[in-house]
């Protein structure tokens, strides 16, 4: 059982064209546009050709690399830990490899130049492997649903094999799991971004684009189609994705959040959420003092301008984040806007 390609269902049919919005640009400083690759992105897309490249000499040897770093089914004789890792590497062929490489490099350089590099290669290897327990926990449940238990050897049609051996072709291989998390986070990140799916004339928004992926292959995995493609793995993907997405956003990670590229992960534009964020606590943190004439705060003028000049400050680094980007900002300033939001 092979897990294809994002687009198997009608990708062949259509081409996807990415028409950007202000807001996706406008968070890429001037060396980061669309048309660059960034680096975990582009190291992504090698080491999967690479192994694509290495599957076929490696058949020329009589070595099926397939077999050996595929994804088997967990009670099968071949299965090794290392493969919930390796088999996202690996492609049943070249229209599985390309299709898959191709979403990757349309939604995964805008993902990465958004959360990072260490973060987004985190979030990618994430829903590869939840992608890959999902595959083994559907492959459980139809092991029992079919009666598998209960038997030694199994009719394939053209003849009977040991249960051993047949378990043994339950083998998942592809990105697809990874990509379809990507494509999630996609939708999350920019959920009004328009999508143009070649023939239909109207954009479709990327949110609407990623709840459909998600309904279409909901269904392919409640039809039990036999076509080869790992629904379950799929959404295994989405799924990983959409819970690692929301623990980041309410404040998961702890403080090894900082060690990543992009301290925060957003809904959207992260220049206007650093701004808004900002001065959300500064209102918040303002409705919590009041001072009338003769008070504390209205006679300490050393405190006043401290404060006005810390402002001034936190104000110059939020507009620096608006023009250049996050990663824009020297490592004084990412302190200093640390220790802001740690005094609001």
């Amino acid at each position: 059982m092979r897990g294809k390609t994002l687009f198997s269902a009608f990708i062949n049919a259509f081409f996807v064209s990415l028409q950007p919005e202000n807001h996706v640009t406008k968070s890429f400083s001037h060396k980061d546009d669309m048309n660059n690759i960034p680096a975990v992105t582009k190291n992504l897309l090698i080491i999967n050709i690479l192994f694509f490249a290495g599957q076929k000499v490696a058949t020329l040897y009589g070595i099926d690399l397939t077999d050996e770093l595929g994804l088997h089914f967990f009670l099968a004789n071949n299965f090794c830990w290392y493969q919930l890792f390796s088999y996202m590497f690996l492609h049943g062929g070249f229209e599985h490899l390309f299709f898959n490489m191709f979403a990757l490099w349309m939604f995964g350089r805008t993902i990465e130049h958004t959360m990072g590099q260490r973060r987004f290669l985190f979030y990618y290897l994430t829903c590869g492997l939840g992608a890959g327990i999902m595959q083994e926990c559907a492959q459980y449940v139809e092991y029992l649903w079919q009666g598998y238990n209960a038997y030694e050897q199994v009719n394939i049609g053209s003849a009977i094999i040991d249960m051993g051996e047949y378990l043994n072709r339950w083998t998942t291989v592809g990105a697809s799991g990874a990509i379809y998390g990507i494509l999630l986070a996609f939708g999350m990140t920019f959920p009004d971004e328009r999508i143009f799916i070649f023939p239909i004339p109207i954009p479709i928004k990327a949110k609407f684009f990623v709840c459909g992926y998600a309904v279409i292959e909901l269904l392919s995995a409640m039809a039990r189609s036999n076509d080869g493609v790992a629904h379950i793995a799929h959404l295994g993907g989405m799924l990983f994705g959409l819970l690692l997405i929301l623990y980041w956003r309410n404040g998961g990670g702890g403080s090894r959040r900082n060690r990543y590229d992009n301290d925060f992960y957003d809904r959207g534009d992260r220049n206007n959420f650093f701004r808004n964020w900002f001065e959300s606590l500064r209102r918040k943190r303002e409705s919590h003092f009041t001072s009338s004439p003769g008070g504390k705060f209205g006679q300490d003028i050393d405190y006043r301008q401290r404060k006005k000049e810390d402002e001034a400050e936190m104000d110059r680094i939020l507009d620096k984040v608006k023009s250049h980007g996050y990663d824009g900002l020297t490592e004084e300033e990412k302190k200093r806007l640390f220790d802001f939001s740690k005094k609001m």
